[in-house]
């Protein structure tokens, strides 16, 4: 299924956003859930970076290593699916299954739309 344009882009700034939101949760997360100054500051850095860093090779559009797309669903799975659980494990409860659930379908669509454009040699 080929996106209409202007759906694309749409679709294409909510993946973006989703993105940051998933960073920002994980910092959120690292922070809440360590006691101590030194700990809180070294997990509201760590998870953040390491999701940014397995996106970056992995999942990003000019991934340093480029996967099949199984793989690559794998890791926005585990990403946003990390995201999904630390707005769980902040009692949110709402927010997760809400994050998880445009996560799921903005993923979907993106993925239908990329096999189309392939499918026509785009």
């Amino acid at each position: 299924m080929k996106l209409p344009a202007p759906l694309h882009v749409l679709n294409e700034g909510l993946a973006f956003l989703l993105e940051l939101a998933a960073l920002a949760v994980l910092a959120r997360w690292g922070w809440e859930g360590a006691e101590g100054g030194a700990l809180r500051l070294l997990l509201a850095v760590a998870a953040p970076a390491a999701a940014a860093v397995i996106w970056g090779l992995f999942a990003a559009p000019r991934a340093r290593i480029p996967l099949p797309l199984p793989g690559v669903l794998l890791v926005k799975a585990l990403v946003f699916g990390a995201a999904a659980v630390a707005l769980q494990a902040l009692d949110r409860p709402a927010w997760a299954l809400s994050f998880a659930v445009v996560a799921l379908v903005n993923t979907a669509l993106a993925t239908a739309d990329r096999r189309a454009a392939m499918r026509r040699g785009v």
